[in-house]
């Protein structure tokens, strides 16, 4: 068995009056995070390290900013059309792990949604997919609520 492993991060900047969309579940906050596509750190990452593990490119690469097919983009869709690609290149997701770095809003009431949203767009059970989430004891951009950035580890294996 062929396992290979990927790591994505990413980070965007918090804006009031948008809407904060994490794992492509919408979390009541007075901000939101500003980017070309939905602007998902938690997808994005897990983006990122799926074509990572798989050698694959990144996801400015697949999805550039400023081609309008992306603008304001569910990044769910993104990361099922990243899925598709991974299947082309012969592999299957083993399992995904992620935390999201953020000092508010709290998303521990959330995390089994993005769990289970991540889990349903890629066709795996839910208990393959690990999200977490922390702060960072107020330190830094994260803690002085400037953005909010996101991790994720990715394993794969030849199908």
């Amino acid at each position: 068995m062929n396992i290979r492993v990927g790591m994505g991060y990413d980070v965007h900047p918090l804006k009031e009056g948008l809407p904060l969309i994490l794992g492509g579940v919408k979390i009541p906050f007075s901000s939101g995070l500003a980017g070309y596509s939905d602007a998902d750190v938690l997808l994005h990452a897990i983006i990122d390290a799926l074509l990572g593990a798989a050698a694959l490119g990144d996801i400015g690469t697949l999805f550039p900013s400023g081609d309008p097919r992306y603008k304001d983009i569910s990044s769910l869709v993104l990361l099922k059309e990243a899925a598709a690609r991974l299947r082309q290149a012969g592999f299957e997701i083993n399992n995904l792990d992620s935390v999201i770095v953020a000092q508010r809003p709290r998303l521990s009431p959330y995390i089994g949604e993005m769990r289970k949203k991540i889990a349903s767009t890629l066709n795996m059970e839910k208990d393959l997919v690990s999200v977490k989430a922390t702060t960072t004891e107020a330190l830094g951009f994260v803690g002085r609520e400037e953005g909010i950035a996101s991790y994720a580890i990715a394993g794969i294996r030849l199908a």
